[in-house]
């Protein structure tokens, strides 16, 4: 069944209770701002290891963007220590079932401190919350201590507290949950979180930050993942992959950096590569724009496979003039000029002005055959960048309720 119609039948049967727990993580307060202003940062880090535990076992972790929106609608300030009154109200503002938040304690001396490395031997306590906004109810608090070097471990343990508290019928322990999560060095977290700090306009600080990040501690993932999404955004193929590549199997957005690592690797006409990538998304995430792609490589290696291929990713979303497109063009290459023109016309029924889809009609009309290497009519196949997972990851959520 296609994704779009599995997603309504599920509407259809249990209408007012069919949507996952979503939850809503929000950035930890900074008790010792007067003494350790410029730790503000860590705040955020917790914040973002948690969502990043939480979003990588399948669960609803509302977005980032989210949460500074509605900050932004209540005018809440990050650095504002919240009451139980204002955290219950930003959750159900962002309509989430559960909200985690806390706040951390920094000794003086992270502040005092001169000698090289004085600041990474201070003490840090942390604590984090969990309110169920269902039952308004607030579970037991989860704290770590230590020195902040060692802050990676303590928000990995925090992270997985919250992620059993929330998803109680996880099972995964804490060694085997670490063994993919290596400690990353505080520098580099500190770049990361920086980076993500900033707004989305200011790309170069941005860059800089991730890019800084990423060569502190070749471990971390993240940054990896932030360097060739932005670079993808701006067609640098080539120099996104290099990046896209790093992604490890751990982190959430591993499916969507190897969805872009596909199609780099289709427009550096490397298709076998394409193939092998779009398939193991596929497995995993099956969405339409993973099977167009997947078929869109088959065709350009002229296999006649990309058909079945392109008539999948159209049984998932009829709507959209690119699917018809790609199905005629495999259907024409086939020489099936009959069946081949339908589609054409489909196309043009949703996008009257498509000049491209007008030409091949006319050429299925006329049963004019493909041609291999001829500029005008090879490697038309339409590729789709955008990978939505977050209707597919709601399903699976609300399937594994």
């Amino acid at each position: 069944m296609p994704l779009r119609f599995a997603i309504l039948a599920l509407l259809a049967i249990a209408p007012s209770a069919w949507c996952a727990d979503t939850i809503a993580v929000l950035p930890l307060f900074n008790i010792s701002t007067s003494i350790a202003p410029d730790l503000n940062w860590i705040g955020e880090s917790a914040a973002e290891t948690i969502h990043e535990t939480l979003t990588s076992y399948d669960l609803l972790a509302l977005s980032r963007d989210d949460r500074v929106e509605v900050y932004r609608r209540l005018g809440v300030k990050p650095e504002v220590l919240l009451t139980r009154a204002t955290v219950v109200k930003i959750g159900m503002t962002l309509d989430a079932g559960q909200v985690v938040f806390g706040d951390y304690t920094i000794d003086p001396p992270a502040a005092s401190g001169k000698e090289p490395g004085a600041s990474m031997k201070s003490h840090i306590r942390i604590v984090v919350h969990v309110i169920d906004l269902r039952k308004l109810k607030e579970a037991e608090s989860f704290e770590q201590d230590g020195v902040l070097e060692n802050l990676s471990q303590m928000e990995m343990t925090l992270a997985w507290q919250v992620l059993h508290q929330v998803s109680p019928s996880t099972t995964v322990s804490e060694d085997m949950f670490r063994r993919d999560r290596p400690a990353i060095r505080v520098d580099a977290m500190e770049s990361y979180v920086r980076g993500l700090m900033l707004p989305a306009s200011s790309v170069e600080q941005r860059t800089k930050f991730f890019t800084q990040a990423a060569r502190l501690d070749d471990r971390f993932s993240q940054p990896n993942f932030e360097l060739g999404r932005m670079l993808f955004a701006k067609k640098d193929y080539h120099n996104a992959a290099a990046w896209l590549v790093r992604v490890t199997r751990a982190d959430s957005h591993y499916m969507e950096a190897n969805f872009q690592l596909g199609i780099c690797r289709y427009y550096e006409g490397d298709y076998d590569a394409a193939i092998r990538l779009f398939r193991m998304v596929g497995d995993e995430v099956p969405l339409n724009e993973v099977f167009n792609n997947l078929a869109a490589a088959l065709s350009r290696k002229n296999d006649a496979s990309a058909a079945a291929g392109f008539q999948k990713a159209l049984e998932g979303d009829e709507g959209d003039p690119d699917y018809w497109f790609n199905y005629g063009y495999a259907l024409w290459k086939l020489g099936d000029y009959a069946k081949a023109a339908e589609q054409f016309r489909a196309a043009l029924q949703r996008s009257p002005n498509d000049t491209e889809a007008t030409s091949f009609l006319g050429r299925a009309i006329r049963n004019d055959p493909y041609r291999p290497g001829d500029q005008k009519t090879d490697g038309r196949e339409r590729i789709k960048t955008l990978f939505e997972d977050s209707a597919y990851r709601q399903l699976r959520a609300e399937l594994k309720k």
